[in-house]
């Protein structure tokens, strides 16, 4: 197999027993970490797509459920983030060449799962900027029996009349050699190390935001800051491109919270509304993080997921 076995902090992720993590060269050349989190007896592989600034650990709890109900959890920590290749010399800022980019961190996913015979269907769970590289990678081919969504970044969430500086100021800092620098409003700082439960935009269960936040400090190299002007311009143009074209034909959920305050709820809802198998399903109170939210919320939305992934690979077994 290509790969070989990557730092994992199972104590801090609480996953599944036997969980472990590998290093993956991708075909441009840089390092990524990826999370097997095992299931015995599994009837179906989930690729996880984590959101900007997240890592292989913080789905440690999730995977668990999955494991539970009979599913393998492969979960990646993007270039630019986690312990993968950092791309800057600044560690902290969150950075891309191009976003197409992400789709050779998928690509060394997949052969992850089969260099590791991993059975079954395999299924989808994206968040946000996950949610943005998922939907590019089933439009290219990515082999998904269903997919869900967690608060995908399908367009960001900026005030109108600061939405044509946002593209200007961005577009302007490749021309001038400064796209390296953070985008205005953000910094060093990780988000979750460096702010109050109190004020938080992610959850509004304060056990979760703990749990994110033992992990970060435990392990600072983890940590993650804002994003560099040159990852703005290319989220955005990236998210516009997207919103022009069809939806798949994979059954699919998406989940937001009511509260949703970063991404754009606007584009989500265009893009469900013409996805042919698609639900659109609107967290009642619900902030960002959808999977790391109350328990109520957290194990419906599981529950419900599973669910979801046994009816599709039922389903394509059929066909089959």
């Amino acid at each position: 197999m290509n790969v070989s076995p990557a730092p994992f902090h199972a104590d801090l992720a609480e996953g599944p027993a036997d969980s472990r993590a590998w290093w993956m060269t991708t075909s441009d050349g840089l390092r990524v970490r990826i999370a097997h989190y095992a299931s015995q007896g599994a009837r179906g592989t989930v690729l996880l797509f984590p959101g900007r600034t997240e890592y292989v650990e913080k789905y440690g709890r999730v995977a668990r459920v999955l494991s539970d109900a009979g599913y393998h959890t492969l979960a990646i920590d993007w270039r630019g983030q986690g312990l993968a290749d950092r791309m800057l010399g600044e560690r902290r800022t969150g950075h891309v060449g191009v976003f197409e980019d992400y789709q050779h961190d998928v690509a060394a996913m997949t052969r992850l799962a089969d260099d590791l015979g991993l059975p079954g269907q395999r299924h989808l769970i994206a968040h946000s900027m996950g949610g943005c590289i998922g939907l590019r990678a089933v439009y290219d081919g990515l082999d998904v029996a269903s997919c869900v969504f967690t608060g995908p970044m399908w367009g960001i969430r900026i005030a109108d009349p600061v939405r044509p500086a946002a593209w200007a100021i961005s577009r302007m800092s490749k021309t001038v050699g400064l796209g390296h620098l953070f985008a205005p409003g953000t910094g060093v700082d990780s988000y979750v190390a460096s702010n109050a439960f109190a004020e938080n935009l992610l959850t509004t269960d304060a056990e979760s935001w703990d749990y994110m936040r033992r992990q970060v400090l435990a392990i600072p190299e983890l940590q993650l800051g804002g994003p560099s002007l040159h990852w703005l311009h290319e989220a955005l143009a990236e998210t516009r491109r997207l919103a022009r074209l069809p939806s798949p034909q994979q059954p699919s959920i998406c989940y937001c919270g009511t509260n949703e305050r970063i991404v754009d709820i606007d584009r989500i809802r265009a893009r469900m509304a013409r996805w042919p198998n698609g639900r659109l399903d609107m967290v009642d109170q619900g902030e960002h993080e959808i999977l790391m939210e109350a328990p109520l919320i957290r194990e419906r939305v599981l529950a419900e997921i599973v669910s979801h992934f046994d009816s599709a690979g039922a389903q394509t077994a059929l066909r089959a």
